[in-house]
Formats: C-alpha cells, sequence, structure tokens
C-alpha cells in the first residue's frame, strides 16, 4: 500500500485521506465533511470526520509516511497533534443541536493501512 515515490507532503497527505476514505466507507462509514478546519492561526484540522453505522461521529486523522523511521506514521500522533484535533473537534461540535457519541480514529497509510479505533480520548 506504499505512496507514490516522489510526491510532495501535500500530494502524500492527500493520497493517503482518499486511501483511508475509501476504507471506511467500504466499512459501513459515511463521509461527513473532508478537512474541516477551525478558523485563524493556531486552531486545528480534522482530515475525515465520518459518521459510523451507530450515529457515532467519529473524527478521524489520517497519517502517512513513506518510511518507518523515527516510529512511522503512529509516532506523530503525539499529544500536541491530539491536542490540536481536540479543539478542531470541539469547535466542529459547537455547530451542533446535540451532542452525538464521538471518538477519535487514526488511519495509518504506510506499507499497509492500519486503522486505530478510538486511539485516544478528549479527556
Amino acid at each position: 500500500m506504499g505512496l507514490p515515490a516522489g510526491t510532495n507532503t501535500k500530494q502524500v497527505g492527500d493520497a493517503a485521506e482518499s486511501v483511508a476514505l475509501a476504507h471506511l466507507r467500504q466499512a459501513g462509514m459515511k463521509l461527513v465533511e473532508r478537512n474541516y478546519r477551525t478558523p485563524g492561526r493556531g486552531g486545528g484540522e480534522i482530515d475525515l470526520v465520518m459518521q459510523d453505522r451507530d450515529g457515532t461521529l467519529v473524527f478521524v486523522e489520517v497519517r502517512a509516511r513513506s518510511t518507518k523511521a523515527h516510529g512511522g506514521a503512529g509516532a506523530s500522533v503525539g499529544g500536541v497533534k491530539q491536542r490540536r484535533i481536540i479543539f478542531a473537534a470541539r469547535h466542529y461540535l459547537m455547530k451542533l443541536r446535540e451532542m452525538p457519541p464521538c471518538r477519535f480514529d487514526v488511519v495509518l497509510v504506510e506499507d499497509e493501512l492500519v486503522w486505530l479505533k478510538a486511539a485516544f480520548d478528549a479527556a
């Protein structure tokens, strides 16, 4: 499942998001929004906002790395990144009338796709 060589970071990220989106849709999830960003500088971004079959709103971070050096894609979702995603998710949820059940998933795209359900929480 490796990503094409010779592509820039944005192209790699877009390709990984497309691969992840196709996988999640195949698993029965519905796309709600792609690349949700909070306004202003210093906010956060959510790669994919999905709805699971049971109604759970899932905030998905997609990470891709061409090598597993420095821990690979999974190691790049540390505390600072998690806080930014949580910030963006809270901002997103303020637009909704009712608070749905939520979770934070991470999809790693390296040699193979790895879907980490409930990879972290907002507590």
